[in-house]
């Protein structure tokens, strides 16, 4: 290729995406010291600050906060004007708020902490091995939590389970699930709350997780939920209402047996339910910002986790409702629907033949 084979305005324009990412990747740090140092709640009024105001109201050093309000200003994260700074209503619902639905510092914070991986997933690139999620800074742990939580507790009790044929009415009559791969226990929690009469059963194989989610549910008050450091192809218990695999299934390194082990533990009417990443079957359906975030944490993330567990199925984040619905009738089910979706995440619903 030589010089005149260049096309200057394509080359200027990639440059300017370049620097645009260039950024990005500098401010997602940022955004996570704003959440930790509550730069971002203290400016949720919606009223101008100034960067001495700001780090009065915070604790913090005013130089800093001069230089951090400046950069969210460039990002557009924060608007300047002639009386100050200011975070308006509708950016302080995704950065100053975990209970809205719209909340993504966890994403921030889970990105943050996947990025200290990065050494090691190179690494995993030449030998071909995996980095399991224990091996994660805690970081990933509370930001998936955090992340996750905003969507659970926006659609789970409200829209997904009551999309599934039966599920909330045996719930509510008294029944049993088991949530598989439940992390700090968010999902497990907010099902228990939502139907008292039932008992819940959260397991992962990640003991620190499960003492976390023991933590939660104590902390909420919820008696009808016990949590257990099991792997999922091995659920305990049995006669189960509802398995459900809540944006866990991917991750896992033996897919193919923990379908089949949740169609062993339900119940002969029960219902087993995946919430995934919404994504479609092909790369080029999924080549869009959500796409992008996605298959990045799948590269540092949940790819390397699945290939450091027996089975090395590797599905990847973005599987695709085709390659889910494949396994779990290969595990043993017989009809599987896309019971709901949301501008994130698509729910399967899967019943023994």
């Amino acid at each position: 290729m030589t010089v005149t084979d260049i096309d200057e305005a394509k080359l200027e324009a990639f440059v300017g995406h370049v620097a645009t990412e260039l950024g990005a990747a500098v401010n997602a740090a940022l955004v996570l010291i704003g959440d930790e140092l509550g730069l971002f709640r203290a400016m949720a009024d919606g009223q101008p600050v100034s960067s001495e105001e700001l780090a009065a109201r915070t604790g913090t050093q005013e130089r800093y906060v001069r230089e951090w309000l400046a950069s969210q200003a460039a990002s557009g994260f924060v608007i300047l004007g002639e009386a100050g700074y200011v975070l308006p209503p509708e950016h302080a619902l995704v950065l100053a708020d975990d209970h809205s639905p719209f909340a993504m510092t966890g994403a921030f914070q889970s990105a943050n902490a996947a990025i200290l991986a990065r050494e090691r997933v190179r690494e995993r690139f030449v030998t071909g091995d995996g980095l399991g999620w224990h091996e994660h800074h805690h970081g990933l742990f509370h930001g998936v939590e955090r992340a996750f939580a905003a969507g659970y507790r926006a659609f789970l009790v409200a829209e997904w389970l009551p999309a599934l044929d039966g599920v909330v009415e045996r719930l509510e009559g008294g029944g049993s699930a088991a949530d598989v791969g439940c992390g700090h226990g968010i999902s497990t929690i907010l099902m228990a709350q939502a139907f008292p009469a039932s008992r819940f059963v959260g397991i992962d194989y990640h003991a620190e997780s499960i003492a976390v989610a023991r933590e939660r549910a104590a902390e909420a008050g919820v008696e009808n939920a016990e949590f257990h450091v099991a792997g999922a192809g091995e659920i305990p218990g049995s006669g189960y209402d509802l398995v459900a695999f809540f944006d866990a299934f991917h991750d896992l390194g033996d897919p193919l047996a923990a379908a089949r082990s949740a169609a062993s533990v339900l119940a002969p009417d029960g219902r087993c339910m995946l919430v995934e990443p919404l994504a479609g079957d092909r790369v080029e359906d999924n080549l869009h910002p959500i796409g992008r975030f996605y298959y990045g944490m799948s590269t540092l993330v949940c790819t390397p986790g699945s290939l450091s567990q027996p089975g090395r199925a590797g599905l990847g984040t973005q599987a695709g409702e085709a390659r889910l619905r494949e396994v779990l009738q290969q595990g043993g089910f017989g009809a599987v629907r896309r019971a709901a979706e949301t501008p994130l995440n698509l729910v399967l619903e899967a019943r023994l033949p």
